[in-house]
């Protein structure tokens, strides 16, 4: 609960939780606002690989694609007999080319602080944006945060977006 208030009160930062299958188990407005894969009950990976909308999100999806692969073997660890992970991967592989050769890669990538994101939004444009990866003590669950680096474009397309997530009609 605590967690979910502290990303809750962060109005101009996008932010969202997930558990260990990169299901996302909460987010905030503007991380839904900065993408619309960061809401509640959407699988990471369903996204990046099944989903429509990606491509036209990153500039570059193969490495976001690579990177979400490596991440979950990273997140899952010596649990690969899991049976939700064993689901997720059948049906990952038989849906996605990609997904098959990234998987076969075995690919590992322990995220220990974050990295860089560009988004192409369509609203703002595009985005350079840090994001910090934490794990939330006690869990099996990641705390994701993008920020721009002040002062620069990004953050100025950053404060636009979060601009409209704030406005009256965006809630209504």
């Amino acid at each position: 609960m605590g967690i979910r208030q502290l990303v809750g009160s962060w109005a101009g930062t996008p932010a969202f939780v997930h558990g260990r299958h990169l299901d996302v188990l909460f987010a905030n407005p503007m991380a839904t606002a900065l993408a619309p894969i960061y809401r509640v009950g959407v699988n990471l990976l369903r996204a990046v690989f099944l989903g429509p909308s990606v491509p036209a999100l990153y500039p570059a999806p193969e490495a976001v694609a690579a990177s979400a692969v490596a991440g979950l073997r990273a997140q899952v660890g010596v649990e690969v007999d899991d049976p939700r992970l064993t689901e997720l991967v059948a049906e990952l592989t038989t849906g996605s080319e990609l997904f098959r050769r990234l998987w076969a890669r075995h690919d590992v990538t322990v995220r220990a602080g974050g990295g860089r994101r560009v988004f192409h939004h369509p609203q703002v444009g595009e985005l350079e944006l840090r994001y910090e990866k934490l794990t939330i003590s006690g869990t099996t669950q990641s705390l994701v945060v993008y920020h721009a680096e002040p002062g620069s474009p990004s953050a100025r397309s950053l404060a636009r977006l979060g601009a409209a997530v704030s406005a009256p009609e965006a809630h209504g």
